[in-house]
C-alpha cells in the first residue's frame, strides 16, 4: 500500500514494514514543499515491526512524523550515515550487506540493501563519493515470500542493471518514480527516475508487479500518474503496473 510520497506499506510472513515514512501535513519544508498529506494517518497502521528509510537527509523521505514513528519502531534500517544521525533502533547498511528479522510465522526476513544513486550518473559527488547524498534501496526476501526491491530514490538505469543481475528472481518493485526536480541541483536535471526510465528500470528487472511511488504530494516532481501510465503503456509493460489509489492495498500477486 502506497500512503504517499515515498510512504508505502508491506505486510510480508507476518512483519509490517514501513518505507521512507512521511505522515507530516501539507506545508514548506525547507526549500521543499508538500502538497499532499497522507491517504492513511499513522496512527491507522497499528504496530509497525520494521521501518526502511533510504535516506533521512531530505524531508519528502523522512518528515517530523515519520521520523516519529521510525524511532519508535523496534528496528530502523537505513544508510550507515543515517543510522548515525538518527540513533536509537537504527542500524546502518552499506550496499549488499543484509540484517535477517524473525518473522511471526516462524520463518525469516532477509533485508539486503542496495546501491541507488539519487540524482544524474555524472553528478558532482560529495566528499564521500555519494551523488547529492547518501542512499539505498531494499530487496526484501525469505522462504516462502515473494521478493521485493525497494528502489529508494534511485535515478541510475546502470545501478538498476546491476542489481538485476546479483539479484535475477525480483517479484515485485517499489519504484520510486516522479522525476524530481530541484532547481539549484545538477541543472535541474532529474533528482529520480522520470516516467521513461522507470519503465526501462520495470523492464530490466522484470518483476511481474510494479507498484509506482514518490511521484506525486510533492511540488518537486516534474511528472505524474499519467506520464508514468502513457511511457508504461508505450512500452508494452501496462500488464504489471499497479497504480493504485494511495491508501489501496495493492497484493503482489495479482
Amino acid at each position: 500500500m502506497v500512503v504517499g510520497g515515498p510512504t508505502t506499506v508491506l505486510d510480508l510472513g507476518g512483519l509490517r514494514v514501513v518505507s521512507d515514512p512521511t505522515f507530516d501535513a501539507p506545508g514548506p519544508h525547507g526549500y521543499l514543499t508538500k502538497t499532499e498529506g497522507p491517504a492513511v494517518d499513522a496512527g491507522q497502521l497499528g504496530p509497525v515491526d520494521l521501518v526502511l528509510v533510504s535516506h533521512d537527509n531530505h524531508p519528502d523521505n523522512l518528515d517530523a512524523s515519520g521520523r516519529a514513528l521510525a524511532l519508535a519502531a523496534p528496528l530502523l534500517l537505513t544508510t550507515g550515515s543515517g543510522a548515525g544521525r538518527l540513533g536509537g533502533p537504527a542500524v546502518g547498511l552499506a550496499p549488499w550487506t543484509s540484517h535477517t528479522v524473525a518473522r511471526p510465522d516462524g520463518g525469516e526476513l532477509t533485508v539486503t540493501a542496495v546501491p541507488a544513486v539519487h540524482g544524474p550518473e555524472d553528478g558532482e559527488r560529495d566528499a564521500d563519493g555519494f551523488v547529492n547524498c547518501e542512499v539505498i534501496g531494499f530487496v526484501l526476501s525469505g522462504p516462502g515470500l515473494p521478493v521485493v526491491y525497494l528502489t529508494g530514490d534511485n535515478a541510475s538505469i546502470r545501478t538498476v542493471a546491476e542489481i538485476a543481475q546479483r539479484v535475477p528472481a525480483v517479484d515485485a518493485v517499489v519504484l520510486h518514480a516522479g522525476a524530481a526536480r530541484v532547481a539549484s541541483k545538477f541543472r535541474d536535471r532529474p533528482l529520480t527516475m522520470d516516467s521513461i526510465r522507470a519503465a526501462a528500470a520495470a523492464a530490466i528487472i522484470g518483476a511481474g508487479v510494479v507498484i509506482p511511488a514518490h511521484y506525486d504530494g510533492w511540488a518537486h516532481f516534474s511528472e505524474g500518474r499519467d506520464d508514468l501510465a502513457r511511457a508504461f503503456d508505450q512500452a508494452g509493460l501496462a500488464g504489471g503496473l499497479r497504480l493504485t489509489d494511495h491508501g489501496d492495498w495493492t497484493p503482489f500477486g495479482q
